[in-house]
């Protein structure tokens, strides 16, 4: 199961709105073929792991992080094709959330004769869960998952009161920011952070991950007053500007540079966040990297939207009363109020520390 998981890993971003799943075909305690679900249309984990093995797979076991699919998608249910090839056992460490699915994959199986155990070993089943968190929201409830990333200094400052932050984290960290994105479906940011830093919200290949697509860069301009020459409007990527009005002439000329621009209702005179939700999660967007300054953050954190936080620590002290933290927004008014997280997790990153939690 742990080699499964570890597969499903390398899916992550890739093959959205499915599943990232991993699978393994063990026979006489040896893994004799293994797969990881492929970008929508292509072949599940299952299929994969079974072609792999070949004629090894009769009466082998098993071990996916997911239930089998029981129904015709994209491509054919998974368990018949589990059942043809005479797989007498299926260890799973998750049942699948979906409505459409939750649990009738492992009855099917089970009719069918094949062997079925769920994995009594709460780790794996917590990193099976965490795998397909985004998956696992968006298709309960039809909108994406949401992660607030940031990185800061060790008393709280993400830029210096002249809006310096280039670079609060060193390059690990940083290299690690991009597998964050390339694991998400699109990556947001407010105009102001915009403005001020110009970024491309790429993500930046790596020797442990390759790339095979850029997230969909979202920017919350209420006034659409990007500039025209900005990075995320003129390198031909993906991008989406959420606005509550625009002129158009500027919609035409960011359209002419591929550039999306939706209008939204309007909530306090700012783009109605609750609508943007909806509205990615309707286009098949499970998962949304939050990279903004501390204004986007703190409204996302205000509007209770937050699923995970990923925060990047640096050893140093930038100080200023004036410097800017990553989290703006009403906040709590007493302690006792303040957002808490739990299983948390923490991670050197060369010098700087990472700690993801999710909020309780």
């Amino acid at each position: 199961m742990q080699r499964s998981l570890e597969l499903a890993r390398r899916s992550l971003g890739l093959v959205s709105p499915n599943p990232a799943v991993g699978a393994v075909v063990v026979r006489e305690g040896k893994i004799v073929g293994e797969g990881r679900t492929q970008p929508p249309g292509g072949d599940h984990a299952e299929i994969v792991a079974i072609r792999d093995a070949g004629d090894l797979v009769r009466g082998a076991e098993l071990f996916i992080t997911l239930e089998p699919c029981s129904q015709f998608g994209r491509t054919p249910p998974c368990t018949e094709a589990i059942a043809a090839a005479g797989i007498s056992r299926v260890h799973v460490a998750a049942i699948d959330p979906n409505p459409a699915e939750n649990g009738r994959g492992m009855d099917w199986l089970r009719a069918a004769g094949v062997g079925i155990s769920v994995t009594e070993n709460e780790s794996d089943a917590l990193a099976a869960s965490r795998l397909m968190a985004a998956y696992s929201k968006h298709s309960t409830t039809g909108r994406p998952y949401v992660t607030s990333k940031f990185a800061m200094s060790l008393d709280g400052k993400i830029a210096t009161r002249m809006g310096s932050s280039t670079w609060i984290t060193g390059e690990t960290a940083r290299a690690h920011a991009h597998v964050l994105r390339a694991e998400s479906d699109a990556v947001l940011v407010g105009i102001g952070t915009v403005v001020a830093d110009d970024p491309r919200l790429t993500a930046r290949d790596s020797d442990s991950r390759p790339l095979a697509h850029q997230p969909l860069r979202v920017v919350v301009d209420s006034q659409c007053s990007v500039p025209l020459d900005a990075a995320v409007t003129s390198d031909g990527g993906r991008t989406l500007i959420a606005c509550v009005s625009v002129e158009a002439s500027k919609k035409a000329e960011l359209a002419a540079r591929g550039v999306e621009v939706v209008v939204l209702p309007d909530r306090t005179g700012r783009v109605d966040l609750d609508a943007l939700m909806t509205l990615l999660g309707s286009r098949g967007v499970t998962s949304v990297l939050v990279e903004g300054g501390g204004r986007i953050a703190g409204s996302f954190f205000d509007a209770d939207m937050v699923d995970r936080v990923a925060a990047y620590i640096a050893p140093m002290i930038v100080g200023g009363r004036e410097a800017p933290g990553p989290v703006g927004g009403d906040g709590a008014e007493v302690v006792a109020d303040a957002l808490r997280l739990k299983e948390c997790t923490w991670e050197m990153l060369g010098s700087d520390l990472i700690v993801i939690g999710y909020p309780a």
